[in-house]
């Protein structure tokens, strides 16, 4: 989960310039399975109830995401395009935790005008569109090979080999707050893929979580119904 901060850090400086992320909303990254999913915990010397953000390994209570503040920071960073109430025009308003992502371009026509005709693709299901998932991802964010021709730049990940993408990430771009965690092409590559790799299903560890549950409740159940069977027909020849 701390490679998915880092990698929701690397999209917010980096990508989302061009990309948009239209399926997923702020208070996602606030829910249970969620990179900054609020949990209360108590601090064993102390007594006291101390936050802790992301999955505690034993015990914590999760704090709803409206009661996050770390996802209102992130959320209120952002400045929405809305509609004023009271002259019908646009306008730019902080962001809410029930925004979904901004988007960086107010249209497809826009999105082309500014990247040399080609519309960056909406990332948030990318991992599961593209063949090879978050390899793929990753590969490319590292393949390029600094040689261009025109306004396409060489890829071999890339079909075809050309892609109208300059090469977006470098050495020491995105400063990372942990020291000892190498702030280089290839860790911002492998963080920010496992990032989109979580936000095509933000809902995969609750639900797995759950599955197990409910495999659990079957294996009892399957059980009593074999006692409950032996029970029935016990004595009788069949």
């Amino acid at each position: 989960m701390a490679a998915v901060q880092r990698g929701f850090q690397v999209y917010n400086q980096v990508c989302s310039n061009c990309h948009s992320m239209d399926h997923l909303a702020y208070r996602h990254l606030g829910e249970e399975g969620g990179p900054f999913a609020l949990y209360m915990v108590r601090n064993h010397e102390t007594g006291e109830m101390e936050p802790h953000v992301g999955r505690p390994e034993h015990g914590g209570t999760f704090v709803e995401v409206t009661d996050n503040p770390y996802i209102r920071a992130i959320a209120s960073s952002h400045m929405i395009t809305d509609i004023d109430p009271t002259s019908g025009q646009p306008t730019d308003r902080p962001g809410r935790i029930s925004d979904h992502f901004r988007r960086p371009f107010p249209n497809e026509i826009a999105a082309r005008a500014s990247n040399g005709g080609a519309a960056p693709p909406d990332l948030s299901v990318i991992n599961s569109a593209r063949h090879g998932g978050a390899r793929y991802v990753r590969s490319l964010l590292m393949g390029f090979t600094g040689e261009s021709e025109g306004t396409l730049h060489y890829n071999p990940y890339f079909p075809g080999g050309r892609l109208a993408m300059a090469p977006p990430l470098a050495d020491g771009a995105v400063p990372y707050a942990d020291p000892e965690t190498p702030q280089t092409v290839e860790q911002y590559a492998t963080d920010v893929a496992t990032f989109l790799q979580w936000s095509a299903d933000p809902h995969m560890e609750t639900r797995k979580r759950m599955g197990l549950v409910v495999l659990a409740f079957l294996i009892v159940l399957a059980g009593l119904l074999y006692l409950s069977y032996k029970q029935v027909w016990r004595g009788e020849s069949h």
